[in-house]
């Protein structure tokens, strides 16, 4: 589990089929084998590790349903380590499974992201949702999008300063959401359909 405040920017040192090396230090403090890392808001496993690198593997789901698979050198990418029981909640809970890409229509300060169409329902005004891992609170709910608010501090120590229009982002959605709607599904009996089944939940990366 996450919050969506990211620790450090980290840099993507080599690209090799589902092998991902990123460049970062502060997040490897207290590393260990199998510990979590989310990369862009998406939960990956360090398999390996030395000064200065650590190595994670891209599973197929991973690779088909996040923008980790566009990742080049050079890339920076957001990073941040499990939320520990004794922190401060500073964003909000998220899980670092990504639910899907979306678009950048207009870059920040004032984001505008375009969203797939099963996903909307789950946005409300002044509601919680993750950005290429960076946790955030939604402005507007259009008809396609979202806009968001991002603060020059947020810009200067994450990805989103450099986002530009066309930019595809990772996106999840407030879990607490989710889990609403599959309760009501008990008491109302309707069903959502979207591109993972019948259950109004999507499958997360």
């Amino acid at each position: 589990m996450f919050t969506g405040i990211v620790e450090e920017l980290g840099t993507v040192q080599r690209r090799d089929g589902c092998d991902l090396v990123i460049a970062a230090t502060q997040v490897l403090e207290d590393v260990s084998l199998g510990a979590s890392i989310a990369v862009n808001g998406c939960c990956l496993t360090v398999v390996e590790w030395d000064e200065g690198w650590w190595r994670a593997e891209l599973s197929s789901e991973t690779q088909s349903r996040t923008s980790l698979d566009r990742l080049v050198p050079g890339d920076p990418v957001n990073l941040e380590r499990p939320v520990r029981l004794a922190d401060r909640l500073g964003g909000h809970l998220v899980q670092g499974h990504v639910d899907a890409v979306g678009e950048v229509v207009v870059a920040a300060p004032d984001l505008v992201i375009r969203v797939p169409a099963n996903l909307m329902r789950y946005l409300v005004e002044k509601g919680s949702v993750t950005v290429d891992g960076v946790s955030l609170t939604v402005v507007d709910v259009l008809a396609d999008s979202f806009s968001v608010a991002v603060i020059p501090h947020t810009m200067s120590v994450t990805t989103l300063g450099v986002r530009q229009s066309g930019d595809p982002v990772n996106l999840e959605v407030d879990v607490m959401a989710k889990y609403a709607e599959r309760l009501l599904v008990g008491y109302t009996g309707e069903v959502q359909q979207n591109d993972s089944g019948p259950t109004g939940v999507p499958r997360d990366a």
